[in-house]
């Protein structure tokens, strides 16, 4: 089937939903002006259950079908929160906020959910009921944690949950996917190195924390390159270099900051473990001292193989034969739907945005054109979820 004739006919309302979302862009869990414009839609299109304040500032609303909500329940995700970015696309529905803009289409995943809301309580084709799922801070705050952790699948009686993201560069009414690692654990590390200080033109008489660090900057390298098996994935980026400031003088201490990609948990230890390894070995060679700190992020986002293989038939049925790439290359950005899809049996799914900017890139803006694929996905997904055995 092609796209919903209704979805085609609101694709205009839930632009305009989409661009008044991406004018007042907030970040991580301060999403209170966009949760209340959620929860008004929702309880205007004659939701059954509005909840707010689901991991702190989240909204879920609960959608009962033809046969009052009794049986199965099943759970769609989008998220809510924009990016400490300057938005610079000139467009009329530009960001108004200095310095935040929706340059992940976030914007365009809660007014696409919004359609399929509206359209779900409109002809409640379905037995059981439908969860719409609108989270806060996926941009490094862990909102979907916090709503796992806040007990939205047992509140809602939460069977399955599936997510959506849209994809630059892929073709709109094109979707892809993969049955397992989709998308990898996001780490972070800091470590600071302690030497002498002293004159710059003696460095003979310090401990020198600006070489000793450079030298644990290339170790780290190695990690990748001489410690993981060439056929796993893992990236380990050194993304922050602080130290001194002066020309002359060489500084007590020095500190480096950075990010670990991996797809695999085994892989994800042996990096931490090994980092910590490299800094100790390269810190006690020179009588340096060093302290690393290593903070776990998102797990992996892994998607279920039967829930995995049926948003592909549904991607299918929107998108057409050939449209849909279900064993799409995985990513090394990071999604914190990861923490639903621990909880909960579940897919995630990318849909085209068609040539635009990158993701998180000051100039990408959401496009409009997506929305009726995107309502027509989640629909036709909770429609048959929801008559299957």
């Amino acid at each position: 089937m092609p796209i919903l004739n209704r979805a085609a006919e609101l694709q205009s309302e839930v632009t305009e939903w989409r661009r008044h979302l991406h004018t007042r862009p907030e970040l991580l869990f301060d999403v209170h002006e966009t949760a209340a414009f959620v929860k008004e839609k929702l309880e205007e299109f004659g939701c059954d259950e509005v909840v707010t304040g689901i991991g702190r500032t989240g909204v879920v609303a609960l959608i009962k079908g033809r046969n009052g909500g009794e049986g199965r329940v099943v759970g769609l995700r989008a998220d809510m929160d924009a990016l400490p970015i300057t938005e610079a696309t000139d467009k009329p529905w530009a960001s108004t906020v200095d310095g935040k803009m929706h340059a992940c289409g976030h914007d365009g995943h809660t007014a696409m959910l919004l359609g399929a809301a509206k359209y779900l309580t409109e002809t409640r084709n379905f037995d059981g009921s439908v969860a719409v799922i609108f989270q806060p801070a996926e941009e490094g705050g862990g909102g979907g944690n916090e709503m796992v952790k806040d007990g939205m699948m047992e509140r809602f009686a939460i069977e399955e949950v599936f997510g959506m993201h849209n994809m630059p560069g892929l073709a709109v009414g094109e979707f892809a996917t993969r049955s397992g690692a989709i998308m990898a654990a996001t780490d972070e590390f800091t470590v600071t190195v302690k030497g002498r200080g002293g004159h710059a033109a003696m460095p003979y008489q310090t401990v020198d924390p600006i070489t000793i660090t450079a030298q644990i900057v290339s170790g780290l390298q190695l990690i990748a390159s001489r410690n993981a098996n060439p056929l796993e994935s893992i990236v380990v980026s050194v993304t922050k270099f602080n130290a001194g400031n002066a020309y002359n003088v060489i500084p007590e201490e020095a500190e480096i900051a950075g990010t670990v990609r991996t797809l695999d948990p085994e892989v994800r230890a042996m990096a931490e473990r090994r980092i910590e390894q490299i800094v100790r070995s390269v810190a006690d060679a020179h009588n340096a001292e060093a302290t690393v700190q290593y903070k776990r992020g998102y797990p992996v986002t892994f998607n279920h193989a039967d829930q995995t293989d049926f948003s592909v038939t549904v991607a299918e049925e929107i998108a057409g034969e050939g449209k849909v790439n279900q064993n799409a290359s995985p990513t090394m950005g990071g999604e914190d739907f990861s923490y639903m899809l621990e909880a909960r049996p579940g897919s995630f799914i990318f849909i085209g945005n068609g040539d635009t900017a990158a993701l998180h890139h000051p100039e990408f803006d959401f496009n409009d054109e997506v929305i009726p694929y995107g309502i027509s996905y989640w629909v036709k997904l909770a429609e048959s979820a929801l008559i299957r055995n």
